[in-house]
Order: C-alpha cells, then sequence, then structure tokens
C-alpha cells in the first residue's frame, strides 16, 4: 500500500486520540466509587432486610395489641351486662351463676390486661429497635447517595472528554485516505494498535528494537511505502528520528 508520508503520520494522530478514548473507557470501569458502592452494597442490602423485618414485627405486634384490646372490651362489656342482670334478679341461684362467671370474666379481663401490658412493652422495644434500622439505613443510603452523586460527576467529565475525543477523531479521520484509514482501524482491531513511531530503531508499538534485517527491510521501503511492524503488526510510521 501506498500513502505519503504526511497522511501515515496523521495516523499518529488518531492513534492517541484512540489511547486517549482508551484510557477514559479504562478510567469509567475503573471509578473509585464502582469499588466503594460495590462494597456498600451487602451491608445496605442487610440495613434494608432489617428494615422491613422490623417493621413487620411492629406491625404484627400492633395488630396483637389490637386484638387482645378488643377481647378485654368484649369481656367488659360481659361484665357490665352480668353485674346489671345480678342487680336485677331476685333469684338467690342465679346470682350465685353470675358472680361465679363474673369472677371468671374478672380473672380473663386480668390476664387480657397483662398480655396488653407485655405486648405494649414489646412495642416500645420494637418501635426502638425499628428508629435504629432506620437511622442505619438512612446512613448507608446517604454514603451510598454522596458516592453515587460523586460517580454521576465523574462520568459526566469522562463523557464530555470523550465527545470531544470522538469529534477530533472524526476530524483526523476525515482527512485520512479510506484504504489507509482502513488499514489502520483493521490493524488496531486485531492487535491493539493500528500505528506507532519507530524512534531510533525502536518500534513503539511493541517497544522492541527491530533487528538489523527487519531495520534493512524498513530502510529499503519507499518514503511513500506502507510498513508494518513486524512485531506488533501496527503500521510503522518513519521521521528523522527513527534511525534509519
Amino acid at each position: 500500500m501506498k500513502a505519503s508520508p504526511a497522511d501515515q503520520s496523521e495516523l499518529l494522530r488518531l492513534q492517541e486520540i484512540d489511547n486517549g478514548l482508551a484510557r477514559l473507557d479504562h478510567a469509567e470501569a475503573n471509578l473509585p466509587q464502582n469499588g466503594e458502592l460495590k462494597a456498600l452494597a451487602p451491608e445496605l442490602k442487610e440495613a434494608r432486610a432489617q428494615h422491613v423485618a422490623r417493621t413487620g414485627e411492629l406491625e404484627d405486634a400492633r395488630a396483637e395489641l389490637k386484638r387482645a384490646e378488643s377481647d378485654v372490651e368484649v369481656v367488659e362489656a360481659r361484665i357490665a351486662r352480668d353485674t346489671a342482670r345480678v342487680q336485677q334478679t331476685a333469684s338467690v341461684k342465679d346470682i350465685q351463676g353470675l358472680e361465679a362467671e363474673l369472677a371468671s370474666l374478672r380473672k380473663r379481663r386480668g390476664d387480657l390486661e397483662e398480655i396488653e401490658l407485655n405486648v405494649m412493652e414489646r412495642i416500645e422495644e420494637l418501635e426502638a429497635a425499628l428508629a435504629q434500622a432506620e437511622a442505619r439505613r438512612a446512613e448507608l443510603q446517604g454514603q451510598a447517595g454522596l458516592l453515587e452523586d460523586a460517580r454521576q460527576t465523574e462520568l459526566t467529565g469522562i463523557e464530555a472528554k470523550r465527545r470531544a475525543l470522538a469529534a477530533d477523531r472524526v476530524t483526523i479521520a476525515n482527512t485520512v485516505p479510506a484504504d489507509l484509514l482502513g488499514l489502520y482501524e483493521k490493524q488496531r482491531a486485531r492487535y491493539g494498535i493500528g500505528a506507532a513511531l519507530l524512534q531510533r530503531g525502536v518500534s513503539l508499538g511493541s517497544n522492541t528494537a527491530l533487528n538489523p534485517t527487519d531495520l534493512d527491510a524498513i530502510r529499503k521501503a519507499a518514503p511513500d511505502d506502507v510498513v508494518l511492524c513486524p512485531e506488533s503488526s501496527c503500521i510503522l510510521i518513519r521521521d528523522e528520528e527513527s534511525g534509519l
């Protein structure tokens, strides 16, 4: 393939941009916030689970208290009814039966009131546990939010740089002959680098010194010949510092 030295040199600018884009991709994939958010995720998940569990336990306890209060109301209504009946009847037998039932109902009411007290104490403990779980969840969510905000700021900056580089790339690529650009893209896709400078006998594509045979072959090539690096297979760009 033939291409003017000037067109070939443009590939170095293109490669520098592609290197910059690759660095941006690496920076995006390795943002410190990514690791911190990943490390925080299990703890946040556990805090949310604890909050859900404490909420469920408190709701169950409050439902239990309502049932106990309802049972007390039923017993008190029966006590009031039987007390009224005692006052209204003259039958000793009926009075004795009602008094026995009243004694049983009062005991039942006492048991239910004891249950109420126990449940209310448990509710206080569960409310404290829920408040603690809410505080922990809020703390971790706050940390995650700050990290996500910082991450988004970094991503916004990276994206702005990426757009600028992409625009420059289009501008440069439009000045390179299509066949030369195609070869550059092909080599870059295959080997990770499309073009590099030959500097004092060292290919910057492989960072190795070329052997005398390879250097001699490159030396004999015409200035407009497109030469590939024997080590990295990228397009070698020659200039006055190539050592030829």
